[in-house]
């Protein structure tokens, strides 16, 4: 009833006033109607006093619902603030993680290269060993084999010369001689 009572003391007011320009307009000068029945002043602070006492509990209304929309989106926010924050902490520790593990890779691999090159060297030099060991035996054979065949070429020639200078004619001294010699040479 304060709003009403308000209201009604407003009334008063204006209806003084009315009265006061009401005597200038009769003088001549400028003035306001302010006959409440004759402008439905009446009727015009029911409905603005309706309004008000209705439309306030709407308006009030209307403005908790947004005001609760609102705080529920603040909070929706926030704990979607808190969700990002927990995120990006499980994603920085999953890069902490991840680069710790590319690193354990990275030294894991570097060693294994280097076991790989250190194994591929020892190889390489035994396969070098083995190759020279091959060259040397391939030579050797090759120099047992030419020194089979000079041999052979001068057990030929040494007997050639010998069956030609026993048709010469050769005494038995000097053919027991060069026998001897043959035999000596063939064996040393």
């Amino acid at each position: 009833m304060g709003n009403m009572g308000n209201f009604l003391l407003l009334a008063a007011e204006a209806n003084a006033v009315h009265s006061e320009l009401a005597e200038g307009a009769a003088e001549g000068g400028f003035g306001l109607n302010f006959d409440i029945l004759e402008t439905n002043l009446i009727n015009l602070a029911i409905l603005i006093g309706i309004l008000f006492y209705f439309g306030r509990k709407v308006l009030t209304n209307i403005l908790n619902e947004r005001r609760s929309k609102i705080e529920s989106d603040i909070q929706e926010v926030e704990q979607r603030l808190q969700e990002a924050k927990t995120s990006l902490a499980q994603a920085q520790e999953q890069l902490t993680q991840a680069e710790a593990e590319a690193q354990r890779l990275r030294q894991a691999a570097e060693t294994n290269a280097q076991k790989a090159k250190e194994a591929i060297l020892a190889r390489a030099a035994l396969d070098v060993e083995r190759l020279k060991e091959t060259a040397a035996a391939d030579l050797n054979a090759e120099r047992e084999r030419a020194i089979a065949q000079l041999r052979q070429r001068v057990v030929a020639q040494a007997l050639q010369k010998v069956d030609e200078r026993l048709q010469q004619g050769i005494g038995d001294d000097a053919q027991q001689t060069l026998i001897e010699r043959s035999i000596a040479q063939l064996g040393g």
